[in-house]
C-alpha cells in the first residue's frame, strides 16, 4: 500500500520539511527582534503570541509530519534495499543530520518558554549569527539523500 504511494508520501514529506525549516528559520530571529523589546511592554507581549503561534501552529505539526512521512519513506526503503540502507553512509549522514534539527527544535522550544517567562539568557548577536545553522544542516542532509555520495544504495 505504501509502495504504491511513495512518490505522493515523498512530496508531502518535502512539503513538511520546506514548512517545518521555515519555522526553524524564522522563530530565531524572531527571539532576535524579540530581545529588545522591554519585558511586559506591548512589542514583549506581540512577540510571545508569535513565537507560540509558531511554534505549535505551523513548527510542532510540520515536524510530526516529517517524522511520520520520513519513517513511512524510510520502511518503503527497508523494504526495497535491505537492512544495509540503515549503514549507508548518506543515510546515517541524513539521520544525524535530522537529529540535529530535533535537538535544535527543542532548544529553540524551551527557549520559547524563557522568552514567555521573560527569562532570556541570550542576546540579539547570539540569535542572529545562529539564525542559519537549521540552512546548513538542511544542505548536508538535502547533499546527502539526493546524491547518496556517489553510491547505488
Amino acid at each position: 500500500m505504501i509502495e504504491q504511494h511513495y512518490n505522493l508520501i515523498r512530496g508531502l514529506h518535502i512539503v513538511a520539511v520546506i514548512a517545518w525549516m521555515a519555522g526553524l528559520l524564522y522563530l530565531p530571529r524572531l527571539f532576535a527582534y524579540h530581545t529588545r523589546a522591554a519585558a511586559g511592554s506591548e512589542m514583549d507581549e506581540t512577540f510571545k503570541v508569535m513565537e507560540v503561534k509558531l511554534l505549535r501552529i505551523i513548527i510542532n505539526p510540520a515536524m510530526f509530519l516529517v517524522l511520520i512521512l520520513g519513517g513511512m519513506l524510510v520502511w518503503v526503503d527497508l523494504s526495497r534495499l535491505g537492512p544495509h540502507f540503515w549503514l549507508a553512509p548518506w543515510f546515517v549522514t541524513k539521520i544525524v543530520g535530522v537529529i540535529l534539527l530535533f535537538a535544535w527544535h527543542g532548544y529553540l522550544a524551551r527557549t520559547r518558554r524563557a522568552f514567555a517567562e521573560s527569562r532570556n539568557q541570550r542576546s540579539e548577536r547570539f540569535w542572529r549569527m545562529t539564525n542559519e545553522l537549521p540552512f546548513l544542516v538542511a544542505i548536508v542532509i538535502v547533499i546527502a539523500a539526493t546524491t547518496k555520495f556517489g553510491l547505488h544504495a
